[in-house]
C-alpha cells in the first residue's frame, strides 16, 4: 500500500518556487560579491561569523558550526582567507589541540568594503522586492521551516540575533 502524502498542485506550486528560491539566491549573491569584492558568498559569510564575535575570533570547530560547513570545507575556506591577510589562525591558548581563526585588520577592512554591495544586492533581490507584511511573513516561514531542520545546534541561536528591538542598520 503507497502511503505517500503527495502534494496538490498549491502545494506543488510553493515548494517549485521555493526550490528555484534556494538555487538561484545564493548565486546571485555569489556572483556580486565574487565581481565587486572578489570573494565568494561562504567566505563572507565566514568573515562576517568572525566580525561579529568578541576579539573577532573563535575555535575552527565553533565556526564550522556557526556556519554548518564541514571541518575540511571550513579550514580550505580559512587556508584561503588567510593567504589574502583576511584570516588568521593560531593555537588556542585554552585547548592546545584547538586551533583558532581571527578576523585580521586586512579582513575587517575587506567586510567593510564588501558590506555595502551586499546589502545592495540582498535588497535589490529579496528585501525590497516585498512588502513590509511579505518580509514579517518571511520571517515566519523561515523560522518554521528551521524549526524542522535546525531546531537545535550551533546555528540555531544565531538565527533570532535579530530580533530584538535595537538600533536600526542604515
Amino acid at each position: 500500500m503507497d502511503d505517500t502524502r503527495w502534494l496538490d498542485r498549491g502545494q506543488m506550486a510553493a515548494w517549485v518556487r521555493f526550490v528555484a528560491v534556494l538555487e538561484l539566491v545564493p548565486g546571485v549573491l555569489d556572483s556580486q560579491l565574487r565581481h565587486d569584492s572578489g570573494v565568494t558568498h561562504f567566505e563572507y559569510f565566514v568573515m562576517a561569523v568572525l566580525s561579529e564575535t568578541p576579539g573577532g575570533t573563535m575555535r575552527m570547530t565553533e565556526l564550522a558550526g556557526a556556519t554548518s560547513a564541514t571541518p575540511s570545507r571550513l579550514s580550505h575556506v580559512v587556508a584561503r582567507l588567510e593567504g589574502r591577510g583576511y584570516v588568521e589562525r593560531s593555537p588556542c591558548p585554552d585547548n592546545a589541540r584547538a586551533t583558532n581563526a581571527r578576523l585580521t585588520e586586512g579582513g575587517r577592512e575587506k567586510m567593510r568594503a564588501a558590506a555595502p554591495g551586499h546589502v545592495a544586492a540582498v535588497r535589490r533581490h529579496v528585501i525590497d522586492v516585498l512588502t513590509p507584511e511579505q518580509v514579517t511573513q518571511l520571517t515566519a516561514i523561515s523560522d518554521a521551516i528551521l524549526g524542522s531542520v535546525a531546531p537545535v545546534g550551533p546555528m540555531a541561536e544565531s538565527y533570532r540575533r535579530y530580533d530584538e528591538p535595537g538600533e536600526e542598520s542604515s
